[in-house]
Parts: structure tokens; sequence; C-alpha cells
């Protein structure tokens, strides 16, 4: 039964890794400008681990089938010093793996989180409630209007607090419940939450990024290619979780502008 343990654990450590060798299951097409240095270190951080993943159940599937022998004269090797060794060995080679892979990537992940939003960024506000997502514009003005969570009415379409009435700001903004926007153009989304915690996630823009109740979150990625795709919340956010998404739609410059004009008509 050893050495058939060791033949499964063989072919079932094979099977997995040409799934990732042939990209079986993987990301969707990239379309943001940050795209690629993401992809390429989810490649690197895949190939590192998988050499690790693959020694360490080849290693273990050999010793399996050397300890199957049970012939009694069989000389038993002991590993020079016991295990100590080869537990610091596994430590330190994992600890190198990992300080790597941050040195390598921290490029990748500071030009989506410390890079600051270009100045000419199209800014949008994003409010985030069980189980929707809402999108605000600035209106004609260029200016949004103040917010008023003690005036959040959805049932009145009041999703993210506006005061028309005494705030002459938010007369003209605009909120839909599809993010739009023009392509090849710097967008900058700040993130709310009405109620719990939820996530902004677009695979297509390789962007997953959780709001946090009580804090403005800014994000920000130009996208590159026109389509529509979907947005949904990664975060386990009450029973309607599954069914919490909306789209976003990628148009050209000239096809977004005349869709905003139409809103601001509304």
């Amino acid at each position: 039964m050893g050495r058939l343990f060791a033949v499964v654990v063989t072919v079932i450590t094979l099977l997995s890794v040409s799934f990732f060798v042939m990209h079986t299951w993987w990301m969707p097409v990239d379309i943001s400008t940050t795209g690629p240095a993401i992809d390429h270190q989810l490649e690197e951080t895949m190939t590192g681990s998988g050499l690790l993943f693959l020694g360490g159940q080849l290693l273990l599937g050999l010793f399996v089938w050397q300890s199957s022998d049970k012939n009694p004269a069989r000389k038993i090797k002991i590993f020079p010093g016991g295990a100590n060794p080869l537990v610091a060995a596994a430590i330190i080679l994992v600890g190198i793996e990992i300080l790597t892979l941050t040195f390598v990537g921290s490029k990748a992940w500071a030009a989506v989180n410390l890079v600051p939003a270009a100045a000419d960024s199209l800014h949008i506000d994003v409010q985030a409630e069980q189980f929707a997502f809402y999108f605000r514009y600035a209106g004609p003005d260029g200016q949004f209007g103040g917010l008023h969570p003690d005036k959040i009415d959805d049932g009145s379409g009041n999703y993210f607090g506006l005061d028309p009435a005494n705030d002459v700001a938010a007369r003209d903004d605009v909120v839909v419940g599809s993010l739009v926007i023009p392509v090849n153009r710097p967008i900058l989304l700040t993130l709310h939450s009405k109620d719990v915690g939820h996530s902004f996630y677009v695979p297509e823009l390789r962007i997953q990024q959780d709001f946090v109740p009580g804090i403005e979150i800014p994000v920000h990625f130009t996208a590159t290619q026109t389509g529509k795709f979907e947005i949904v919340c990664t975060q386990l956010c009450g029973l309607g979780h599954y069914n919490m998404k909306a789209y976003l739609q990628v148009m050209s410059e000239a096809d977004y502008e005349q869709w905003l004009k139409g809103q601001e008509g509304q």
C-alpha cells in the first residue's frame, strides 16, 4: 500500500502542476495599464512556489516508496544531524522565497497602492451597501455635493445622502448603478461603505480593494480596452452577498461624453 500511495501522490502532483503550466484556469484578459506587471508577478509567484511544491511532493513520494521496503535486513539510513537541519533548511528556503517575491513585486504593488492618481483623472464616487454598488459623477459644474449619512434613503434613490435642497453642487450630481468610463483615461474611484465591509473586484482590471465602513479609500486605474465587465463583491457581507454585483462599461471618449450628457438630462 505504501508504494501505491507514493505513485498516487506523484501522479496527483504532476497533474496539478500541468494545469498551472498550461494555464487551464487562469486570469481573464487584462485591460489595465498596471495589469502586465501584476501578471508578471503572478507568474513569478506561481513558478517559485510551484517548483517548491513539485520538489516537496516528489520527495514525499520517494521517501514513502523507499520506506515501503519491508526487508528486515535493510539498513536504516539516518540524515546527518537528525530532523533539525531539515527543518531549518526548509524555513530558510521558504523565507528566502517570500523575501525575494516581496522585493521583486514591490514595484507592481506600489504602482497600484502608493503612486497617486494622475491629476487629470476622472473622479467617480462609489457607494457599496447590502447588496448593491452605486456610482456618482460630478455634473456640469465639476463639483460633488456634500455627503450627509443621515439623509441616505434608498426608497427615494438618495444612496449617497445628498442634500440638493441646500447644496447647489449636489443638484447636478449623476448617480447610476453601473460604472461607465472612457477608455485610456485615468480613473480615480473613492470607495465608501454604507453598512458593512464589501469589496470592489474586477478581474480584468487586476483590482481587488475592500470597502471599510467609515473610511474613504482611493483606487485608481486606466482601462485600455472597451467592453462590459463584471464588478463583484468578494467580502462575505450578508445573505445577499452572492448576488451583489454591478457592471463596468468601458466606452470610447465620444460615447462616454454622449452617455454622460444623457444622464445629466434626466
